[in-house]
């Protein structure tokens, strides 16, 4: 599986330690920066991340900021994204079930072992194809067309 990971300046360090673990856990990881603490905008990473995520270079996105918002809004820009700023594991488990998100966001402020596991239930929780949940996804990406 191959995992985007994008930040910005605050992000970094979070990204950084998370990538390590990822790769130690076997996963490939894409890195689209920033690689620095120096002060960036989020949505040029955010857009970057998004577009590869769209395009399938990568199966899913993990994107990180000062707070997680900024930067999941900014991925929820690109048509085709649904990017989910989460809290906790028990979130990153329902967008995934309910809400088929290819992108997880959070804060630079999270715990690095729980963005972790935030991250690997993320990519391990499938959709469940509800037809409830497939009909509510269905009627975002009609009004991403208007």
């Amino acid at each position: 599986m191959k995992i985007g990971i994008a930040n910005d300046h605050r992000g970094f360090p979070l990204k950084e330690y998370i990538k390590a673990k990822l790769q130690e856990l076997g996963y490939e990881v894409v890195d689209y920066g920033t690689n620095s603490t120096e002060s960036v905008d989020y949505p040029d990473y955010a857009f970057v991340l998004s577009t590869n995520v769209v395009d399938k270079n990568v199966d899913y996105g993990v994107a990180i900021c000062g707070s997680g918002i900024g930067i999941s809004i900014a991925c929820n820009k690109v048509k085709g994204i649904r990017c989910a700023k989460v809290s906790n594991v028990e979130e990153a488990r329902y967008t995934r079930e309910d809400n088929d998100s290819n992108i997880v966001a959070f804060g630079e402020k999270t715990d690095k072992d729980e963005a972790v596991e935030i991250v690997k239930t993320f990519v391990k929780t499938p959709f469940t194809n509800l037809e409830k949940h497939v009909r509510r996804i269905n009627k975002i990406k009609e009004y991403e067309e208007k």
